[in-house]
């Protein structure tokens, strides 16, 4: 079992998440996030430190880098049992990070509502291509012995049950299955991404 001490969350729909976020505040856990998510923590009355805190850099290039930083992805990737990697998170003072929530930009959507015609731009449609929260997906989908990934609000029933049975903290199987639901998420994503392209 791990347990689940910071969670980062970045989020685009904010729908189904205050209930998710009010478990794992009761649980002890700190959060950490950028923008509109962490104005939306903060509006439901919990802390919640700042990315650009973190990493002493803020939202640059029109909100395009936020979380993309060895600081973030440091924390996540970091192998809890590997004593170089623990020494260099001492060195760099990186966090841990043990839980990523993400809901990426609507990509399909947005392309979707470009088909109606409703003057909605193809450099619309390049904005909606989401790069810190893909790269977080995949970040913590691949380092699941350690970390926890909700890689869409589909997933925050899914963790919201297994914190409701064990507390804040999981087992490897349940981090393994969050970890192949997450590369499912990815995979969709960026075929979508592919075909807009293949068809622009």
């Amino acid at each position: 079992m791990k347990r689940i001490k910071t969670a980062l969350v970045s989020v685009f729909h904010k729908d189904g998440l205050d209930e998710l976020l009010k478990k794992l505040n009761d649980e002890g856990v700190r959060f950490l996030s950028t923008g509109g998510t962490q104005q939306f923590i903060e509006g439901l009355g919990y802390e919640c430190q700042k990315v650009e805190d973190l990493t002493t850099y803020p939202s640059i290039l029109g909100g395009r880098v936020k979380t993309l930083h060895p600081k973030v992805f440091g924390g996540i990737l970091a192998r809890r049992d590997n004593e170089g990697d623990r020494e260099q998170m001492a060195q760099y003072d990186i966090p841990e990070i043990d839980l990523v929530i993400v809901d990426l930009y609507p990509f399909e959507q947005t392309v979707a509502m470009a088909d109606c015609k409703s003057g909605i731009t193809e450099q619309d449609i390049i904005e909606k291509i989401d790069i810190g929260g893909i790269s977080l997906i995949r970040a913590a989908a691949k380092n699941f012995n350690d970390v926890v990934i909700v890689p869409s609000k589909a997933e925050y029933p899914v963790l919201l049950d297994i914190l409701n049975r064990n507390g804040a903290q999981t087992t490897i199987e349940e981090r393994r299955m969050l970890a192949a639901k997450a590369f499912g998420v990815s995979s969709h994503y960026d075929t979508a991404i592919h075909q807009w392209f293949s068809k622009s």
